[in-house]
């Protein structure tokens, strides 16, 4: 058992080369597709509905006066200003308006399936859980991809902020000109909350307080899953039980930070792309969304290195807990999702109800919103809800798939509609960027997993692990 490691073979490497190379071909094929008005040109049948509506109203100009007209009605005006603005600045979108987003949404993504790692690997020790102590090194290699989740967060905003968040735009917190004449971009609700965004700069220069953030989370989070890492190995080597001592110390200082973090990164990494809108449960509805993916993969790899001759210790007992959490955290997902979205129509409030409209009526998003429900809900309670599913690698695997891929398209969901509106599309290269991450995260995570034993020797709770049947 000791002794028990996994191989990072030169076959898996060439598999995820592969997919690497495939998510690149695939890109560059979405680029010529666009280029050349195939089925990946996102914005021609669209613009010439526009125009045709445009005709209809006589002139572009009388069409956006008439939609201005019809905004106004039953909101306090910060909307149609916003809509306003959005609609001077509105341009055509293309391949590469596409893969900006898409790396933003696959940023959140990834860096949300690495945080979910070391989350559940806390939990487990602030617990004093000794089910999962034979899988504790999977969640603990998939935190590896925090630090190149940090590097790429940071870089993708500083080159792209103006592409991703209405909010950067400088000329939405002045009044007035400098020539003193009135700012027509002017926002008034923005331009309230720029401090959350700035301070203690002035607004519409750098965001050094999100940026801050984000660089304290980041850096938090890569600090306390290397002092993890360095205890488990530690442990190993050294044996007692004074390191899982240290380690639960450590792992509940983690979920007291991961608690407040986690929320306000939800807030400022995609709430605040739709800057006007914002919802009291969406910290929790990203979270739910996260930890279920997570949950997948971790169940996921475990099935497959299991079926690959590894974890021979790892009975039905310990995956059907796995398929209890999967199961669980979708339904809780879908509580999350579903009060969210309850509270928000029956109100009926424009500001607020304005988010789902967007995604739910709109022909370019009607689809996704509701496959949505049925990859992340209706699939895996329909697949897992007897107790033989939760034991069986099988279904275990389908569902698992299903479910990380879906989770995918929630972000999708989150993000395209505010920052590419109509200009969104489903096609090669969103499939073509997610196999590029997909396979670099996957490779950092094996690569990790390979370094040290797959179980941890020295565990103080290995017989409870040994002797767990439910």
């Amino acid at each position: 058992m000791s002794k028990e490691v996994f191989d990072f073979s030169a076959g898996i490497k060439k598999k995820l080369a592969i997919a690497f190379i495939s998510g690149v071909v695939l890109l560059l094929a979405g680029w010529m597709l666009s280029s050349t008005g195939g089925h990946e040109e996102e914005h021609s049948e669209d613009d010439h509905t526009e125009l045709a509506e445009a005709d209809d109203h006589g002139t572009d100009h009388d069409a956006a006066e008439t939609m201005e007209a019809e905004h106004h009605e039953g909101d306090d005006g910060h909307v149609a200003e916003a809509g306003e603005h959005e609609a001077e600045e509105e341009h055509e979108k293309g391949w590469f308006d596409r893969v900006v987003i898409d790396l933003w949404i696959n940023n959140v993504y990834f860096t949300g399936l690495a945080l979910i790692g070391l989350f559940f690997f806390a939990i487990q020790y602030a617990a004093q859980a000794g089910w999962s102590t034979y899988i504790l090194r999977i969640p603990l290699s998939m935190a590896s991809w925090i630090l190149p989740a940090g590097i790429l967060m940071l870089l993708t905003f500083l080159f792209f902020n103006h592409d991703i968040f209405h909010w950067t735009h400088s000329d939405l917190y002045n009044e007035f000109n400098a020539d003193g004449s009135l700012n027509t971009h002017f926002d008034s609700l923005v331009a309230g909350k720029a401090s959350f965004f700035y301070a203690p700069l002035d607004a519409g220069t750098f965001p050094v307080f999100f940026v801050g953030r984000m660089v304290v989370f980041f850096g938090a989070w890569i600090l306390l899953f290397r002092k993890l890492r360095s205890l488990s190995n530690l442990e190993d080597q050294l044996g007692g039980t004074s390191y899982w001592y240290k380690m639960r110390r450590t792992s509940v200082a983690f979920l007291l930070i991961f608690a407040v973090s986690s929320s306000i990164a939800a807030w400022d990494w995609i709430m605040s792309i739709d800057v006007h809108w914002f919802s009291t449960m969406f910290g929790w509805y990203v979270f739910a969304s996260w930890f279920v993916a997570g949950l997948a993969l971790i169940t996921l790899i475990t099935v497959l290195l299991k079926e690959n001759g590894y974890l021979t210790q790892v009975t039905s007992n310990h995956l059907h807990d796995l398929g209890k959490f999967v199961f669980a955290f979708s339904i809780f997902w879908t509580y999350i999702w579903f009060s969210q979205f309850l509270l928000i129509y029956y109100a009926n409030i424009p500001e607020e109800s304005v988010y789902f409209v967007e995604r739910m009526m709109n022909d370019k998003y009607s689809t996704v919103f509701y496959v949505n429900l049925i990859m992340n809900f209706f699939f895996p309670f329909l697949v897992l809800i007897t107790r033989d599913a939760k034991r069986l690698n099988v279904f275990l695997k389908i569902a698992c798939i299903v479910i990380i891929l879906g989770h995918w398209v929630d972000f999708y969901l989150m993000v395209t509609p505010g920052t590419l509106g109509e200009s969104g599309a489903f096609g090669l290269t969103e499939i073509g960027l997610y196999l590029v991450f997909g396979s670099a995260f996957l490779f950092v995570v094996l690569k990790a997993l390979s370094s040290y034993a797959l179980v941890p020797k020295n565990h103080p709770m290995l017989e409870e692990a040994k002797n767990h049947h439910i």
